[in-house]
């Protein structure tokens, strides 16, 4: 899968931004033109920050939608949409850091569960913990800046998922690695 270059990540972000303010102002909104590769069925999450802390993260995992179409629902919804925060109010919208991180097909980790941990590399990959009726994904970025190693990693998505710890090591729970090309203002 081609990796965005830096003005692409750039289009990307500000397709974000706009996307974020718009909603918030309830107002309509136009995209405009957009390079090629927005075109392309990509995964792609948005994250908004305030003041270093987490204000609104959603994101569309698989590559089910054109990335220009992704990152405006995913843009909206990090805004109003997230559950774990109060819609983000017009006010906040000049103190929002806005972060884009477009994903790779996410991948089921190979071998016995219990080898798990093995294959995980902190900075490099992304999870998604499936099993028990439920799923949780945790971004590459998260463990590094919680300095995590891949075991924590593991457990701290197992929880994200409402899972109990230490879930990716029962064989019947599907844990799936993935990248992201991270941009950010």
């Amino acid at each position: 899968m081609t990796q965005l270059s830096e003005s692409e990540g750039q289009a990307a972000l500000t397709l974000a931004r706009r996307t974020v303010e718009a909603a918030v102002r309830r107002e309509p909104f136009d995209r405009g033109a957009l390079p090629p590769i927005f075109n392309e069925r990509r995964g792609v999450f948005v994250t908004l920050t305030e003041d270093g802390q987490l204000r609104g993260c959603i994101g569309l995992p698989y590559p089910i939608a054109p990335l220009g179409d992704a990152i405006v629902e995913a843009g909206a919804s990090a805004a109003l949409k997230d559950p774990r925060f109060p819609p983000v109010r017009p006010a906040e919208l000049p103190l929002l850091r806005v972060e884009v991180t477009v994903l790779t097909l996410p991948t089921p980790i190979p071998g016995p569960a219990e080898s798990r941990a093995e294959h995980v590399e902190v900075g490099r990959h992304g999870l998604i913990v499936r099993g028990q009726g439920t799923s949780g994904l945790l971004l590459p970025q998260v463990a590094t800046e919680y300095g995590w190693t891949p075991t924590e990693f593991l457990d701290q998505t197992c929880n994200k998922a409402g899972l109990r710890t230490g879930c990716w090591r029962i064989p019947g729970v599907e844990v799936s690695l993935f990248e992201g090309q991270i941009f950010h203002e």
